[in-house]
C-alpha cells in the first residue's frame, strides 16, 4: 500500500545589487540577484521547505542555520539534495513537485524549461512532475513594488508500493 505525505513551503528575499540571480539552481540574466545568507534562491529554498515540512523535519533554516558561516554563498542544490536523501532514507521518494514565484520580476516564461528542468534533476523525478509558474502581485505590497521576490512549493512525497512512481 502506498503511503502519501504532502508538504508545503514558502520563501522570500530582498533583491539587492551585486549579487547573481539564482533560481531552481539556474543563474538568470538580472541587473540584480537576492539578498541572504547561502546563494538565496528562494525557489529552492521553498521546495526545501516542503521536502523537510511533508517528513516533520523541521525547516531549512533547522538544518542549514544562518548563523553558521559554513553555509555563506552555498549552493541551495545542496539543500534540496539534503532534503531528498532525507526523504530517501524515510523509505519516500518524490512524487511531484508545484513551485509558484511571486513578484514583479523577473520574468519566468522564457527560462520556464530551463528553471524545470533544473528542478526535476536536483529531485530525482522526471520533468513531467515538476510544475514552475509565476504570478505578480498585481503592483500592490512588497512584491509589486518590486522590492524582492517570494516563493511557495508543494511537493507530494510518496512511500511503500507507491515509492517513485
Amino acid at each position: 500500500m502506498a503511503e502519501l505525505l504532502i508538504g508545503q513551503g514558502f520563501d522570500v528575499h530582498r533583491f539587492c545589487a551585486g549579487r547573481p540571480l539564482r533560481l531552481c539552481g539556474v543563474t538568470l540574466p538580472s541587473e540584480v540577484g537576492l539578498e541572504g545568507h547561502s546563494d538565496a534562491d528562494v525557489a529552492l529554498h521553498a521546495v526545501t521547505d516542503a521536502i523537510l515540512g511533508a517528513l516533520g523535519a523541521g525547516d531549512i533554516g533547522h538544518h542549514f542555520p544562518p548563523s553558521d558561516p559554513q553555509w555563506a554563498g552555498a549552493d541551495s542544490g545542496r539543500f534540496v539534495r539534503h532534503a531528498v536523501a532525507l526523504a530517501s532514507q524515510r523509505g519516500f521518494g518524490v512524487g511531484n513537485c508545484d513551485l509558484t514565484l511571486i513578484g514583479e520580476r523577473p520574468r519566468v516564461a522564457p527560462h520556464r524549461e530551463v528553471l524545470r528542468n533544473s528542478l526535476a534533476e536536483l529531485l530525482g523525478i522526471d520533468v513531467g512532475l515538476v510544475s514552475v509558474k509565476a504570478t505578480t502581485t498585481e503592483g500592490l505590497g512588497w512584491a509589486g513594488r518590486g522590492e524582492g521576490l517570494a516563493a511557495m512549493a508543494v511537493v507530494l512525497l510518496r512511500g511503500g508500493a507507491d515509492r517513485g512512481r
